[in-house]
């Protein structure tokens, strides 16, 4: 707490949310992280729960009374929670659009009263289900599917809070900074709403079934959440970016098939695959998207960031802290996104 700069982390309990309060601590920064705990967990921030520097609040991005007191007392508001995980999309459309939608307006209406640098995270989502092997631009255009299909309202959801941002900093003068995110993995990732690369290590592990929805060949690249915080940080501190969008990813592609098969490599796994028709998916059929790959020459000429992990870095440290970990619920299967 050396020069006082105190930042606000929504969602700071969340899996990326913990990493940015070490980034962020490490640099000197006293940090408050606002959290419901729905998909985040205390035991994210238990090492961090002891510190003078270091303050989460138990509760909702909904509660305007709390936003409005933290976003006062912080000089910076990373906006990072959000209802996250195509299991818990699909199974709460309500929690999901609320959430997303309502809690991201809050926090942009106090931060714009009270003159505050918002970095509001989005999501590769929001580019919909493209078809061709190559890098998402950030003007790319949207593809979705069908109209009716609830896959996609998390990427609306998140759309409309990248255009309340962009909003607010055409017509009010708002302070911001907007970030896609492109599969951010890594240690303390929870696979229980679906995330692939944690739910793939833990049932290799346990010598459980690897489900994969279709036939596996739809691709992601996975980027480390060491480097998704350090882009993070380094957008926010450049106060010469505002009113912009980022892609922040790795550009190392691989099937999800590959993938799986890396994975039981890497942990010395026979586990069977079992391949999941995506009409069965969750009991009710979801769609993918069938390839998902940033361009990330924008945020690399603006402020020199690339991933520096590899795909390998990262099964190796997920596998490590799984094995370290409590055991994860056995019921929910894996997805490709």
């Amino acid at each position: 707490m050396a020069d006082g700069r105190k930042a606000l982390i929504t969602g700071g309990a969340g899996f990326i949310g913990s990493h940015l309060s070490e980034l962020l601590l490490a640099d000197g920064w006293e940090v408050y992280a606002l959290d419901d705990l729905s998909t985040g967990s205390e035991r994210n921030v238990t090492h961090l729960r002891e510190r003078r520097d270091y303050h989460l609040v138990v509760d909702s991005v909904l509660n305007q009374a709390v936003v409005s007191e933290l976003v006062h007392r912080c000089d910076v508001v990373y906006h990072l929670a959000a209802a996250v995980g195509v299991r818990l999309i699909v199974e709460q459309p309500v929690h999901t659009l609320v959430t997303n939608v309502q809690g991201t307006e809050t926090v942009l209406e106090y931060c714009n009263r009270f003159g505050r640098r918002v970095l509001v995270a989005s999501t590769s989502e929001v580019y919909g289900d493209h078809r061709e092997e190559k890098p998402l631009e950030e003007s790319a255009r949207r593809v979705y599917g069908p109209t009716t299909e609830k896959r996609w309202l998390y990427a609306d959801s998140k759309a409309i809070d990248e255009f309340l941002a962009l909003a607010y900093h055409q017509e009010r003068g708002l302070d911001c900074v907007i970030v896609r995110l492109f599969n951010t993995v890594g240690p303390r990732q929870s696979g229980q709403y679906g995330m692939v690369i944690p739910r793939f290590v833990h049932n290799a592990l346990a010598g459980a079934p690897l489900e994969i929805h279709g036939d596996g060949t739809q691709t992601r690249s996975f980027c480390h959440v060491e480097d998704t915080a350090r882009a993070l940080k380094a957008l926010m501190d450049d106060r010469s970016i505002s009113g912009e969008i980022y892609n922040v990813g790795s550009t190392e592609r691989i099937s999800v098939l590959a993938l799986a098969e890396r994975i039981k490599q890497a942990t010395g796994s026979t586990s069977e695959n079992v391949f999941v028709p995506y009409d069965q998916v969750y009991g009710q059929g979801i769609e993918d998207t069938l390839h998902r790959e940033p361009a990330i020459d924008k945020i690399g000429a603006a402020i020199g960031w690339a991933p520096t992990r590899t795909l390998e870095d990262i099964l190796r440290d997920v596998i490590e802290h799984a094995r370290r970990a409590p055991v994860l619920p056995e019921a929910e299967p894996a997805v490709s996104s």
